[in-house]
Formats: structure tokens, C-alpha cells, sequence
């Protein structure tokens, strides 16, 4: 391969990667400018459409100005990859629940984990044999982001 051609190429392949960091930081600040402007909005509909720098304040940084303050006026990157992990967790207990929870009393029972079992089994079993066999099972990705059928053997992945 020509050297032109290999240098050609090596900045192809750089400037795919950059511009793949570059789309996937630019969706991360488009979520981030949307939680911030609609932590705004709520605070100008708390206050008639106007807030102080104060109100800003707080409605910008709440959390994190409690979690320093709750950790002696100083946090570190331990502690707030801590409370950050509790938190994404805390979101997917919520979610989990939400979805398993049978009586809608913000607790799960074996009877709830159960009913939902029964639920998604009665859907894959499409020909209703009282049996899932691999022709009902859904294709590759169909069942959602977190559960891929391997294909290989029996088992998800």
C-alpha cells in the first residue's frame, strides 16, 4: 500500500472515531440541556416566570450542593461516584418495581415476580403447548435493549 494511501486511510479511521465521540458527547449535552432547562421552567412556574440568582442556584445544582454539604463541605470523586451509583440503581430499582409490582404498593413478593413470569411466558409461548421452543422464541434483539437471545445454546445472554 502506497503511503499516501495508508495515511488516507489512518485519517479516515481517526476522523470516524472523532466524529463518533463527538456524536455520542453532543447527545450527552443534549440530555444534559434538557434536564437544565427543565429544572428551569419549573422554577420560573414556581415564581411567575422570573428567578433570582439564588433560585437559579438551586434549581441548577440542588443535589449536588446537598451531597458536599452532607459530606463535611467537601466531596470527593469516591464519594460521588458513590452517590451517583445509588442513584442510577435507584432509578432501575424504581423501574423494576414499577414493572413487576402486581398490587401497586411500591413492593415486590414472590407472587408479583411470579405473575409477571407467567405473563412473559404466555406471550413466547405463541402456540400455547404449555412449552417455548426456539421457532418462538423472538428474533435477535426483539425483546428489548437488555435481553438478547445468544442463538447458541438455550441461555440469554
Amino acid at each position: 500500500m502506497r503511503k499516501t494511501t495508508g495515511l488516507a486511510l489512518a485519517f479516515i479511521a481517526l476522523a470516524g472515531a472523532v466524529g463518533t465521540t463527538a456524536y455520542a458527547e453532543n447527545n450527552a449535552s443534549a440530555r444534559m440541556r434538557e434536564g437544565t432547562m427543565m429544572r428551569l421552567d419549573k422554577a420560573m412556574k414556581d415564581s411567575n416566570g422570573t428567578i433570582s440568582f439564588d433560585q437559579f442556584s438551586d434549581a441548577m445544582n440542588a443535589r449536588l450542593k446537598k451531597l458536599v454539604a452532607d459530606n463535611g463541605g467537601k466531596l470527593t470523586v469516591a464519594q460521588l461516584a458513590d452517590a451517583l451509583e445509588k442513584a442510577r440503581f435507584e432509578e432501575m430499582a424504581k423501574r423494576i418495581v414499577a414493572r413487576y409490582d402486581s398490587k401497586g404498593d411500591g413492593t415486590l413478593t414472590t407472587v408479583d415476580i411470579t405473575g409477571r413470569e407467567k405473563k412473559v411466558f404466555a406471550m413466547l409461548d405463541r402456540n400455547n403447548d404449555g412449552k417455548i421452543e426456539r421457532n418462538e422464541l423472538p428474533k435477535k434483539g426483539r425483546m428489548g435493549r437488555h435481553h438478547q437471545w445468544d442463538g447458541g445454546d438455550d441461555s440469554m445472554e
